[in-house]
């Protein structure tokens, strides 16, 4: 081995070059969504052209409107609890960070590689409910604390089908470790044929399903976005927000899209492998990142088609699908798949 090749990187580096990747995996994936979809694919589909004026086909736009945020002035309402509304963006923005952490991208390119990782993935995902509800409380706004109420509500109801889609995987593939999730479908077998692995999207596709509304329902996105109802509450907790605040929010919103997405490609789409190749090879330290955005495009396709389709929910109508539909169906998803996994 060279000399360059046996260099031991120190603690301190390898924290460095992990917080830059984790920032990078997280705020460009959040650009790339809100570039792609928001700015084009929402135009297209209601056949219009979307920004064309800030560089070639408007693809400098992104860079203009963090730019006007930038510049925008930083206001706290008068009545506000200045400390806990200027915290809860962080506070939001941290849940997505602390998501991007068990996200593998290859055999050895990871950033922490748990044995319970998608067990803390769920965990930390509920610490963006906390920032919601600071913001909603601080504002001392009646839409603001609507919002957050609205929020924290639809939630907690949809956290329990999120973590109730991901048990059927977790007992096909025996393990909590992301890592070990994505081999598990590698050297698979769907009725003794092995040769394209098992990816759980086949064997759990009811799961898949669930996942992605529970998915949807937690970014607040429409037709889940009831605690934001521009119609109603303004834009509900964030109402009160200005300037570089809002714009923490908003790339919130979808850096977590993003995340939640790989972390669904991981779970159901076989994440950085692809069927045929061997899992084990060194190939994959370096196309798996990009496999892995594929797939991760893939799922988020169908989260914003859903978004720019179908009318929003009313409050009533968003519990009723959760409590009534959702949690039964993937409990009878659990009993399913651990009778299943007995048998054969």
């Amino acid at each position: 081995m060279s000399p360059i090749l046996s260099i031991e990187i120190p603690f301190w580096g390898q924290t460095i070059f992990r917080s830059i990747g984790g920032l990078a995996a997280a705020l460009g994936p959040a650009g790339l969504l809100v570039y792609i979809y928001l700015f084009k694919l929402m135009s297209f589909v209601q056949s219009r052209l979307g920004p064309m004026e800030a560089g070639p086909q408007g693809s400098l736009q992104l860079l203009a409107e963090v730019g006007k945020f930038f510049q925008k002035e930083d206001i706290f309402p008068e009545k506000a609890d200045r400390i806990v509304f200027a915290l809860a963006p962080f506070v939001v923005l941290m849940s997505t960070f602390l998501l991007v952490l068990v996200v593998p991208f290859g055999p050895d390119a990871w950033f922490v590689n748990l044995d319970t990782g998608i067990y803390f993935a769920l965990a930390v995902s509920s610490v963006s409910v906390i920032g919601i509800l600071m913001a909603g409380w601080a504002s001392a706004s009646k839409y603001s604390l609507l919002g957050g109420l609205r929020a924290a509500g639809q939630l907690i109801a949809y956290e329990l089908p999120l973590v109730l889609a991901v048990m059927g995987v977790v007992i096909q593939a025996g393990t909590l470790n992301m890592q070990d999730i994505v081999l598990a479908q590698a050297e698979g077998e769907i009725f003794g044929f092995g040769g394209l692995g098992n990816p759980f999207i086949l064997t759990q596709f009811v799961g898949f399903v669930i996942f992605l509304i529970a998915m949807q329902a937690e970014l607040t996105q429409p037709p889940f976005d009831m605690p934001v109802a521009e119609s109603e509450l303004v834009t509900g907790y964030m109402t009160e927000y200005s300037g570089i605040r809002f714009l923490l929010f908003f790339v919130g919103e979808f850096a977590t899209a993003g995340v939640f997405s790989m972390i669904a490609a991981v779970l159901f789409l076989g994440g950085w492998w692809v069927p045929g190749l061997d899992p084990d090879s060194n190939l994959f330290n370096i196309i798996g990142p990009a496999v892995l955005l594929g797939k991760m495009f893939i799922v988020t396709t169908l989260i914003f088609w859903f978004r720019f389709t179908y009318p929003r929910f009313r409050e009533d109508q968003l519990q009723k699908i959760a409590w009534k539909f959702l949690i039964p169906i993937s409990l009878a998803n659990i009993v399913v798949t651990g009778v299943l996994k007995v048998v054969f």
